[in-house]
């Protein structure tokens, strides 16, 4: 794979680098990539996340599978009291409304049992980093024990707890993607930002 000089290469982490076999483009967002992927047309690409930039212009990248795309991720904080719960419920929308969420993202308070409830933060698997530092930098801490992952997601819908509350995080991306046929025609362009 050969990927083309970037001018300010550090401007290009957390975008994507996409591999479609006879060309490679450089600064797809993750929402470009799950749409280029949902096509046809791109199903077979390959997608690697920029991680580090150098000034030099290397750059870190991971690869990312196409199923990555389609899941959906969270991080699921529990306690044993409803007042706890709501607190700390209470405190993640505000800081999701007051700050830059990195994607859009549901958060719920739910109740198991009378001495079960979780505070739950579900969004797309691709931004998993970003929200795990989004929620380091701003020192999110909750009560109780938390858990995170894809399984996680699976195990509480399985579980269909209560949902006393719910609130939708809208991601304020500094980047604006491109759908359709615009993202389209941009697949042969080697950067993309």
């Amino acid at each position: 794979m050969k990927l083309p000089k970037l001018q300010k290469p550090d401007s290009y982490v957390g975008l994507y680098i996409v591999d479609f076999g006879d060309n490679t483009g450089v600064g797809f967002t993750a929402q470009e990539v799950a749409e280029l992927f949902e096509s046809e047309r791109f199903g077979h690409c390959k997608a690697y996340k920029i991680h580090k930039a150098y000034p030099d212009g290397r750059l870190e990248l991971k690869g990312v599978q196409k199923e990555t795309f389609q899941l959906e991720t969270g991080m699921f904080f529990f306690s044993a009291c409803l007042d706890t719960a709501r607190s700390d419920y209470k405190r993640l929308v505000k800081l999701g409304i007051e700050t830059d969420v990195p994607c859009k993202a549901m958060a719920h308070l739910a109740r198991y049992s009378d001495d079960k409830f979780a505070v739950a933060l579900i969004y797309p698997a691709e931004y998993d980093d970003e929200i795990s530092d989004w929620l380091l930098e701003h020192q999110f801490k909750s009560a109780g024990v938390a858990e995170g992952g894809v399984s996680a997601v699976t195990r509480y819908y399985d579980a269909k707890p209560e949902i006393l509350e719910r609130h939708q995080l809208w991601g304020r991306s500094s980047i604006e993607s491109r759908t359709g046929e615009e993202l389209l025609a941009s697949t042969k362009i080697a950067v993309q930002r």
